[in-house]
């Protein structure tokens, strides 16, 4: 079993999103926010440092307990979706489709003002 944590207050991808536009062709496109891209950096090199082992390309299940500073309602898919791309692109995981996150049994949002982080169990499918 992988334990990660990332000692950041979670954050979605998907609540503040913005709305950019090309510099070459003017079209419009979406972006997540800056807040969240700042997040999703420092994720990573957390989870960098933490698994400096090879990439896991079989079935797994992921269970995530994100620690939030505050009691506000959060979606947990939203956050789920957050910390599978993060997992990826640190490169801990090869992708995040169903044929390698095979579930996340267990992962829930609990309440830590003092120390908002998000934990990271990886185990292997049986």
């Amino acid at each position: 079993m992988i334990e990660i944590t990332v000692p950041l207050a979670p954050i979605t991808k998907k609540n503040s999103m913005r709305i950019m536009h090309s510099s070459k062709t003017g079209k419009p496109f979406i972006m997540p926010s800056q807040q969240y891209m700042d997040y999703e950096a420092e994720a990573v090199w957390h989870c960098k440092i933490a698994t400096l082992q090879r990439l896991i390309e079989e079935p797994v299940e992921v269970k995530c307990l994100f620690y939030m500073p505050t009691r506000r309602r959060v979606d947990l898919t939203n956050l789920l979706e957050s910390i599978d791309d993060v997992l990826v692109k640190s490169g801990v995981l090869k992708d995040d489709h169903s044929g390698i996150i095979v579930s996340h049994d267990g992962s829930r949002v609990l309440y830590d003002k003092q120390n908002p982080r998000t934990e990271v169990y990886i185990a292997d499918y049986e």
